[in-house]
């Protein structure tokens, strides 16, 4: 049988060495905001022939807009993330007809404005719903485990599991962000809290699992009986989050310019979620049970007391 509860603190290990480097970029360079939460404008535009992005801002920085955002995509479509623009407005005319005289025909496919207090209110509800999402995530496992000798070491456990995707998530689009220019919009807010949900919903299976082989001891120990749920439910956790993945790469590849970030998170979140359900949460409930950290804490204790 698979010793995976034995490998534990490799398991722990992998975690930091994915989670630390994006912690470190959010600390250093944050999130990459777009308008839904700064204010602003999107327009979106289809040239008639490929241009570079450097182009596009030279123009609109001749026509007053010098601290636009703009990102190329297929078929010729641009993203300009700017100040407020506002539709049939004279900066507006103005600017279509600079980019018209220097690029050819242009096709808008899209113009949306977000003004700045609108965009504080999404960010707060974000904050507001992972809060509340956290309380009743724990409050719900520690009512369905209330049967077991610790109820709420299964709700930290999941909590901290969860945490672990959204550090995972918010990490790589932050370095995504310093590095590629990606923004994170409203859209991403609601693939965090769909990761949420699924990381928690498999750690629960996992947990579920752990609770009926502890009720008819399945094996001699603890640790015994986590791994052997952990191996029952390995197949079935992969295979669940593979046709998730494969259905979400297709949207990635095949999808529009629009929820590619949107789907990128749910991709990286549902892996990491599959991964700390298996080789984070039930570990977290092993370690705690086997009194580890607190044998690790009283050695340290000793090596610092005085002689």
């Amino acid at each position: 049988m698979l010793d995976l509860v034995g490998k534990r603190y490799y398991w722990f290990l992998l975690s930091l060495i994915v989670i630390i480097p994006g912690l470190v970029s959010l600390a250093v360079h944050g999130l990459r905001l777009s308008i839904d939460f700064t204010g602003g404008t999107l327009w979106e535009i289809q040239l008639s022939r490929p241009v570079q992005p450097g182009d596009v801002r030279q123009v609109l920085a001749q026509n007053g807009i010098d601290d636009a955002i703009v990102q190329t995509a297929d078929n010729n479509v641009v993203l300009i993330r700017m100040r407020e623009l506002k539709e049939g407005s004279p900066e507006k005319e103005k600017l279509t007809q600079a980019l018209r005289a220097s690029f050819g025909d242009i096709t808008e496919l899209r113009l949306e404005s977000v003004g700045p207090t609108l965009g504080t209110a999404i960010r707060n509800r974000a904050i507001t719903a992972v809060a509340l999402t956290t309380v009743g995530i724990l409050l719900y496992i520690a009512w369905a485990f209330r049967n077991t000798n610790n109820p709420f070491l299964y709700g930290i456990a999941a909590i901290i599991a969860m945490l672990h995707d959204v550090a995972v998530v918010l990490g790589v689009f932050s370095i995504l962000g310093w590095l590629r220019g990606v923004e994170v919009d409203a859209l991403f807010v609601t693939a965090l809290l769909t990761v949420i949900g699924f990381s928690v919903h498999d750690t629960i299976v996992v947990f579920d699992r752990i609770r009926e082989n502890l009720a008819r001891r399945a094996a001699p120990t603890f640790e015994q009986i986590v791994n052997y749920s952990l191996v029952q439910t390995l197949v079935r956790s992969i295979n669940t989050s593979l046709t998730v993945v494969l259905t979400l790469l297709a949207l990635y590849l095949l999808g529009g310019e629009t929820i590619r970030t949107f789907v990128l998170a749910l991709l990286i979140g549902i892996v990491s979620g599959t991964y700390s359900s298996i080789f984070n949460a039930s570990q977290i409930v092993v370690v705690w049970e086997n009194r580890e950290l607190h044998r690790l804490f009283a050695r340290l204790r000793r090596q610092h007391a005085p002689a």
